[in-house]
C-alpha cells in the first residue's frame, strides 16, 4: 500500500466508495489522516463503516477545515451536471483530485508510463507491464485497468508505475509528468462527461502534460484527431514523439506492415517481429496495441529483442479475444467483454470462418454495423433474451442460426459443427454483442463459464 505520509493528521474527504474509493480511504487511514467518507449509496456507506471508516455527509457538512476531496472519477464533477458535493467543494476552494494524484505526490522518485485512448488501453497497459516484468524491471501496473493505485507497492528510485489512464482520471491528476506517455486513438466517447468532443480531446491530451526531453510521447496516427495531435507535438519539439500505426508506414515510429512489426524509431525501418508470432494479439486493432507497447518499452530502455521475446508469451487479457483452447485445429475464443456490436466487430474482423456464440441482454443498437462481417460466419448459436430478435436479423442476412438458449448448449453444438466441418482457421467465438445480466451476474462470469465448458470438452470435441 502507498504511504500517504503528507496527509498525516489532516482531514481529507473521500467522495465515492467503490473499489478505488475504499482503497483510498484505507490508505489514508493507514497514513494517519482523518478520513471523511461519503457515497450516495447507503449500501456503500455501510460497507465502508463496517471497516471502521468514518462516514460524513459531504452534501451538508461544514467543509471549511478541509483542503482536499479525493474524487471517484466515475462521478460527474463538471459535465453534464456537477455533483452537489463538487459544487460545494469548489465554493470552499478545495482541490478535487483522484487517487492517482495522491500516488504521484507520494512516489516522486519513481518513473511513470501512462497509457490512454478510447480503445485498446487495457490490452496495451497489460502488455507493457508483461514486457517490462519479463525484462526484469521493478514495476507495478494499475489505474483504470482495475487495480486501485493506492494498493500498489512503494517503488521509489528505479521503479516504474505502468498506469492505464481514463479521460476522467487524467483531468483529476496534476502532478505526474509521464516519462513515457501513450495515446492510442480518439473516437467519440463519454462526450456528456466532457461537455462535447473538444473537452474529451483536451482530457486525453493531458497524458502529455509538461513532457520535455528525454521523455517520449507515443501516438497512434490511424485516426485524424490523433494525427493532428502528433503534428502539433512534433512541431513544438518539447519531447521525443514516436508515431505508431497498424495501417502502414509511420516514419520515425513503430508500425505494422505486410504482417511485420517495423521499428523506424532510429530511421532504419527494421523488421523486428512477425506479427503472426503473437497469438494473443490477433487483428489489426491489436497490431496498433503491439506497436504502441513496443515503442513504450523501447522508450523505457528495454532492448528490442527482449520486447519481442516477451510479447510472444503475453497471455492476453481475460475475456478479450482470449484464446482458451485449440481442439483439432479449431480455436475457442472468449470475447465475453464484447457487450455491444462495436466491441464484437473487432473479433469478427479477426477470425474467419467463425462459429459465433452470441446473445444475452441486447443493447439498443442490437447488431447494427456488423453486416459486412456476416460472410465470415458459418453458423450462429444464440443464447439469452436477444435470441429471437437476433435470429431475425441474422436470417435476413442468410446466416444459419441455431437457438440454443443457454451457453452450455451453444458451446457443445458450436464445437460439434466446427470439428465436423474442419475448416482451416476456424474459431468458435463467444462474442455476445450483449450484456450478460439475463443469465450471468457480469461478463466475467459469462467468460469464465465459457472457458470451463470449453476445457471440459474432450480432445476430440
Amino acid at each position: 500500500m502507498i504511504d500517504l505520509f503528507y496527509m498525516d493528521g489532516l482531514p481529507v474527504a473521500v467522495m465515492g466508495l467503490g473499489k478505488s474509493g475504499l482503497a483510498t480511504a484505507r490508505a489514508l487511514l493507514e497514513s494517519g489522516a482523518e478520513v471523511w467518507a461519503w457515497d450516495d449509496s447507503a449500501a456503500k456507506r455501510a460497507e465502508a463503516e463496517a471497516e471502521g471508516i468514518r462516514i460524513v455527509d459531504l452534501t451538508t457538512a461544514d467543509l471549511s477545515n478541509l483542503t482536499t476531496v479525493v474524487w471517484s472519477p466515475g462521478i460527474p464533477h463538471t459535465h453534464p451536471k456537477p455533483h452537489p458535493v463538487a459544487e460545494r467543494a469548489r465554493k470552499a476552494n478545495l482541490e478535487i483530485v483522484c487517487d492517482i494524484e495522491l500516488l504521484a505526490r507520494s512516489e516522486r522518485d519513481a518513473a511513470y508510463i501512462g497509457i490512454t485512448g478510447t480503445n485498446g488501453k487495457s490490452t496495451t497497459t497489460a502488455l507493457v507491464g508483461h514486457v517490462m516484468e519479463a525484462a526484469g524491471r521493478r514495476l507495478a501496473v494499475g489505474g483504470n485497468l482495475g487495480t486501485p493505485v493506492l494498493t500498489l507497492p512503494r517503488l521509489g528510485v528505479g521503479g516504474s508505475y505502468v498506469l492505464e489512464m481514463s479521460s476522467y482520471q487524467l483531468e483529476l491528476t496534476f502532478s505526474i509528468t509521464f516519462d513515457v506517455a501513450v495515446l492510442l486513438n480518439i473516437t467519440p466517447d463519454h462526450l456528456d462527461r466532457h461537455g462535447g468532443m473538444n473537452g474529451y480531446i483536451a482530457a486525453k491530451k493531458l497524458i502529455f502534460h509538461r513532457q520535455t526531453k528525454p521523455r517520449t510521447a507515443v501516438i497512434g496516427v490511424d485516426d485524424g484527431i490523433c494525427r493532428k495531435i502528433h503534428e502539433e507535438l512534433t512541431a513544438a519539439g518539447d519531447q521525443h514523439v514516436w508515431p505508431v500505426s497498424a495501417e502502414g508506414r509511420a516514419p520515425g515510429g513503430v508500425y505494422a506492415q505486410d504482417g511485420w512489426l517495423i521499428d523506424d524509431t532510429e530511421g532504419r525501418a527494421e523488421r523486428v517481429a512477425d506479427l503472426a508470432n503473437f497469438p494473443t494479439l490477433l487483428g489489426r486493432h491489436n497490431w496498433q496495441n503491439a506497436a504502441a507497447a513496443f515503442a513504450a518499452c523501447k522508450a523505457a530502455g528495454v532492448p528490442p529483442a527482449a520486447i519481442v521475446a516477451a510479447m510472444k508469451t503475453f497471455p492476453g487479457l481475460a475475456h478479450r479475444q482470449q484464446l482458451v483452447r485449440t481442439i483439432g485445429g479449431v480455436r475457442f475464443v472468449n470475447d465475453s467483454k464484447a457487450t455491444n456490436a462495436d466491441a464484437a466487430e473487432k473479433a469478427l474482423a479477426t477470425f474467419d470462418p467463425i462459429y459465433w456464440i452470441l446473445g444475452g441482454q441486447a443493447k439498443e443498437t442490437g447488431l447494427d454495423g456488423l453486416d459486412g462481417y456476416m460472410g465470415r460466419v458459418r453458423h450462429a448459436f444464440l443464447i439469452g433474451e436477444a435470441s429471437e430478435k437476433f435470429a431475425t436479423w441474422l436470417k435476413a442476412r442468410n446466416v444459419p442460426v441455431t437457438a440454443c438458449g443457454t451457453l452450455d448448449v451453444a458451446v457443445r453444438q458450436a464445437a460439434a459443427l466446427a470439428l465436423k466441418e474442419k475448416r482451416a482457421g476456424a474459431a468458435v467465438l463467444l462474442s455476445p454483442a450483449c450484456a450478460s445480466w439475463d443469465q450471468f451476474p457480469n461478463f466475467e462470469v459469462r467468460g469464465e463459464t465459457f472457458a470451463t465448458l470449453v476445457n471440459d470438452l474432450s480432445a476430440e470435441g
